[in-house]
């Protein structure tokens, strides 16, 4: 897909609930970390949700079914149907259909979340590398997953059988930090097997057509925190997207973001949803958001002015992606975001 280099942040004269008609939220380090709600999210959704914006739950974690999640989201004060949510184990129970005839065996190394997703697909869950599978299904299992599961995964592979992996996440947040993701689950399969899963979650095209299926957004806006999953799905998918910082994607990582990891809007959190977004205007040699002006200077970032800090840094995001272009920005920026606390 050809697309326009972005070289900076958008504006949006509207709130973003109200300029787009779906918020496609990502949940691990969005919504919530380790169980519990990040601040500001239960009221900002409430919030974008009464103001008729309509809320699905898009995750590449694909250990919990979705009535699980749909139930968790309602605890935390956050008014769910297992409709509103998406998942990776859906996306890739969907594609290994796509190849596999209905009634075949698949050997599951994940949760229940992946085993319901098969299932809703026609597709029987078995336990063993001697159980007859036809594929190999693996999803995040929880930090709890036995290690002879992933033996298990690589017998099955070892004999030739097809890979298919629900994402590739590496890193997954927890409330006491970040921990192995799924992704890190393959890469001990892959190195047992020398094999290649196909994968299916964002940023994939499957997780993208399984969103665009059971939520028939028409203006979708994908909201996440990692760039490598949730903005790069978007950029796949060619759809708008909000970063915001509350998961595990930090202000450097985002100054140094490729083309396809840069966001069209940049929030500190989900109450970026019910605002009206600022644009950056050039300044001379740099580029002004609010009453900060950063430019490229030499081998470094420079900032001036004072103001809201997220201001600060989409002033810089736009600095950094134009010295940049279609590459990752080199440019040193550590005096400029430790003035900021980040």
């Amino acid at each position: 897909m050809n697309q326009t280099v972005r070289t900076g942040p958008d504006g949006s004269g509207k709130r973003l609930s109200e300029a787009y008609d779906t918020a496609l939220l990502d949940l691990d380090g969005v919504v919530y970390a380790g169980g519990e709600a990040i601040t500001h999210a239960v009221e900002s959704l409430g919030t974008a949700r009464d103001g008729g914006m309509h809320l699905a739950y898009v995750t590449n974690n694909a250990a919990r079914t979705p009535e699980t999640v749909a139930g968790h989201l309602t605890e935390l004060g956050v008014p769910a149907e297992p409709s509103d949510v998406i998942t990776s184990a859906q996306a890739v129970a969907r594609l290994i259909a796509d190849q596999l005839p209905a009634g075949s065996r698949v050997l599951v190394i994940g949760a229940e979340g992946l085993r319901v997703a098969l299932r809703e697909r026609g597709l029987v869950p078995v336990d063993s590398a001697d159980d007859d599978p036809a594929a190999v299904a693996q999803g995040y299992g929880g930090p709890d997953m036995p290690w002879s599961r992933l033996a298990e995964a690589s017998y099955a592979v070892a004999r030739g059988l097809p890979w298919f992996a629900s994402n590739t996440d590496l890193t997954i947040p927890s409330a006491r930090g970040i921990a192995p993701g799924n992704g890190a689950a393959v890469q001990v399969v892959r190195i047992a097997t020398g094999a290649e899963p196909q994968v299916a979650g964002k940023p994939l095209p499957p997780m993208h057509r399984e969103t665009v299926l059971r939520t028939g957004a028409e203006r979708p806006l994908v909201v996440g925190d990692r760039l490598d999953t949730d903005i790069e799905g978007a950029h796949v998918g060619g759809v708008d997207s909000l970063l915001v910082l509350t998961g595990v994607t930090t202000a450097a990582q985002l100054l140094a973001a490729p083309p396809e990891h840069r966001p069209t809007y940049v929030t500190e959190d989900l109450r970026g949803l019910l605002e009206p977004q600022p644009t950056v205007e050039a300044a001379g040699d740099g580029f002004r958001c609010g009453g900060w002006t950063a430019s490229a200077d030499g081998e470094a970032l420079a900032l001036e002015g004072d103001g809201d800090r997220i201001d600060a840094l989409r002033a810089l995001s736009a600095a950094a992606w134009t010295a940049a272009g279609e590459g990752s920005c080199g440019l040193s920026a550590t005096d400029a975001l430790g003035r900021l606390g980040w």
